[in-house]
């Protein structure tokens, strides 16, 4: 039972501290709203539990042989991150509905396998709890980081559509996109130059 106790404490403690998807989420939700933003949520927590699934039935084995991946990883992350907080920096800041720019699925999905936060949770997961070899526990750790990880997610989107009075403030959506925007370029900046 602890064992399940420390997947559980793990699992938030990785899904709910702040990170490029969470802000993203949170742009998300402050733009389109909660329901429009699970479409991203949704991807992003399928993204990394087939990430955590992949790397514990042994990708980091495989990629830990190719150590150019990586190498690499943080600067296609990067590329990544700057490239959405590029798009929500210079969002519109008119609170209509709109398509362009929502977040997808499949962008969350992507958003999750060039996230070296993700990697280095899947891996470190794998490795503290033993789970190379292991699939019986493997199976319940993912499942655990399933639920966890999409209510987090979700919480991170339901604040964002909390702050959607920010659209009735002068220049408040337009601040909120700047500073989540901002956000993630700093973030991928620093990728970018701390390798």
């Amino acid at each position: 039972m602890s064992a399940v106790i420390a997947m559980c404490l793990f699992s938030l403690s990785m899904s709910i501290s702040p990170g490029p998807v969470n802000l993203t989420i949170l742009s998300s939700g402050v733009n389109y709203g909660f329901k429009r933003s699970l479409p991203f949520v949704s991807g992003a927590t399928i993204g990394f539990t087939i990430l955590l699934a992949a790397v514990g039935l042994g990708l980091s084995r495989l990629v830990t042989e190719a150590p150019l991946f990586f190498e690499l990883l943080p600067y296609a992350g990067a590329a990544y991150m700057g490239y959405i907080g590029w798009k929500i920096l210079f969002a519109r800041p008119d609170m209509g509905v709109r398509e362009e720019g929502q977040p997808r699925l499949r962008q969350g999905f992507l958003m999750q396998w060039l996230n070296p936060k993700a990697w280095i949770a899947c891996v470190s997961g794998v490795s503290a709890f033993g789970l190379d070899g292991s699939y019986a526990k493997l199976l319940v750790f993912i499942c655990i980081y399933f639920v966890i990880c999409y209510l987090s997610l979700a919480v991170w989107a339901l604040a964002g559509s909390r702050l959607q009075f920010l659209a009735k403030v002068k220049n408040g959506m337009k601040a909120l996109n700047l500073s989540m925007g901002g956000s993630l370029v700093i973030v991928a900046v620093y990728l970018l130059f701390s390798n």
